[in-house]
C-alpha cells in the first residue's frame, strides 16, 4: 500500500510529492462530488481564514470518501491555494477564471501590483484526526506589464483554471517582477511545511531523518 494519499488533482503538487520521493496514491473528488462548493467564500473572510477554513473542508471530504470506498487507511494531505489583493478594509480573492474575459480581468487587477498568495497543506493520521496544518504566505510582485504582453499571455489559454489567473511555474513568470516568500507555495504545494507535517506523520521521503 501507499504511505499517503493526496486529496487532489493538482499536476503541480502532484509532481512536487514525486520530487520528494513520497510514495502516495490520488484520492480525487468522485463525479458526484462538487469540489467547488467547499471554496465558496464568505461574506467579508479574510484570505488566510478562507483558505485555511477550505483546506479542512477538503481534508473532511477526503476522510469520508476513503471510507465509503472501503480503502485501507492511509494518512491523507490536501492542500488548497488562494491569491488575494489586500486593501485597506478587506481582502478581494481572486478565484479561478472560467473564460479568458474573467482571466483578462484579473490580470489587469494585479498588473503593476503586489499580491498575496497563501497556500494551506494538511494532512490526518487518522480517521479521528480533525488534521494538522501549516500556512504559507506569499507577497508576489506584478511588473507594469503592456496590453499586449498580457494578451498574449492570454492566448495561451494558461490563465484557465489557476487561481489568480496565472501560473508562476509557466509562462505566468513572465509577468512576475519578484516574489517574497515561497515559490513552491506559490505553486500550489509549499516543500517546507509540507515536509514539516510529513515528518509529524512519520511518512518517508528523500531528505526524511
Amino acid at each position: 500500500m501507499k504511505s499517503l494519499y493526496l486529496a487532489s488533482e493538482s499536476p503541480r503538487r502532484q509532481n512536487i510529492l514525486q520530487q520528494l520521493g513520497v510514495d502516495f496514491e490520488l484520492l480525487p473528488p468522485q463525479p458526484s462530488e462538487d469540489p467547488e462548493l467547499l471554496e465558496i467564500a464568505q461574506p467579508n473572510e479574510p484570505a488566510q481564514q478562507y483558505v485555511q477554513r477550505v483546506t479542512f473542508n477538503k481534508l473532511q471530504a477526503a476522510k469520508t470518501r476513503l471510507t465509503h470506498q472501503n480503502k485501507i487507511w492511509a494518512p491523507i494531505l490536501c492542500a488548497d491555494t488562494c491569491v488575494c489583493i489586500k486593501t485597506h478594509t478587506s481582502d478581494i480573492l481572486l478565484g479561478k477564471p472560467q473564460n479568458l474575459h474573467e482571466a483578462k480581468r484579473m490580470l489587469n487587477q494585479l498588473n503593476g501590483q503586489a499580491h498575496w498568495v497563501y497556500t494551506a497543506v494538511a494532512i490526518a493520521t487518522s480517521l479521528q484526526d480533525p488534521g494538522i496544518l501549516r500556512l504559507s504566505s506569499s507577497e508576489v510582485f506584478f511588473g507594469e506589464n503592456s496590453d499586449l504582453h498580457i494578451e498574449r499571455y492570454l492566448a495561451t489559454n494558461e490563465p484557465i483554471g489557476k487561481a489568480g489567473a496565472y501560473g508562476i511555474q509557466g509562462l505566468g513568470s513572465a509577468l512576475i517582477e519578484r516574489i517574497h516568500g515561497s515559490y513552491s507555495g506559490i505553486m500550489g504545494l509549499p516543500i517546507y511545511e509540507t515536509i514539516q507535517l510529513l515528518d509529524l506523520a512519520k511518512i518517508p521521503y528523500m531528505l526524511s531523518p
